[in-house]
């Protein structure tokens, strides 16, 4: 069966990239595959869950590129080399440029964790956003999957998952329940819903 190559971009642990790899097992996503994962940070712990999955990992480290520019020329590179159909960000600390992100359209998706338009844009990432939402006073946040566009945050949403928040939440804990409700939920359905999408314009194509 023809699938679709994923590329899974990390920064951390993974555990957003493990929710991938478990959806390919039980068969969640089945137009795609998970063919390369390309880490912007050295020895982070998304490297080792892909060598346990056999899969081919690369390490871009931000720190010792020279601009923004010569970071994403590498990526380009590796995505090209790897005959890359969708990319996935599961927890990308980097904020991809116009002219990148234009040479995939609508092939880009990235997990926020909040219900957008609520809690996102330039500088709401990771524990902040749980922070602003308990902050705020909110009874309900959950997480989105978008497709990725110039703006951050800013695409067109594919999937959105609730999830209530409990009177003694912390960020710890608000992030904790939406990274295994919502996110891993939502991510891995959303990549199969993108995946089965770009076969079909091949196909048509």
């Amino acid at each position: 069966m023809l699938r679709a190559n994923i590329a899974v971009l990390v920064s951390g642990s993974g555990t957003n990239l493990q929710a991938i790899i478990d959806a390919c097992r039980s068969g969640v996503i089945k137009s795609g595959e998970i063919k390369t994962v390309i880490s912007s940070k050295e020895g982070v712990y998304s490297l080792e869950r892909a060598k346990q999955n056999g899969i081919k990992s690369f390490c871009i480290p931000k720190k010792e590129c020279a601009s923004q520019k010569d970071f994403e020329h590498r990526l380009l590179e590796i995505l090209k080399t790897q005959e890359t159909d969708v990319i996935v960000l599961a927890g990308f600390m980097s904020i991809l440029s116009a002219d990148f992100v234009n040479q995939y359209k609508d092939r880009i998706i990235n997990v926020h964790p909040s219900l957008i338009p609520a809690f996102c844009g330039d500088g709401f990432y990771g524990l902040r956003v749980h922070k602003a939402a308990l902050d705020y006073g909110v009874r309900i946040s959950g997480a989105t999957v978008h497709y990725v566009n110039e703006i951050t945050d800013g695409g067109q949403i594919i999937l959105q998952k609730a999830v209530n928040i409990k009177k003694n939440d912390t960020p710890e804990s608000l992030q904790k329940r939406i990274m295994e409700r919502a996110e891993w939920v939502i991510l891995p359905r959303a990549t199969e819903m993108v995946c089965k999408k770009v076969l079909k314009e091949k196909s048509n194509g």
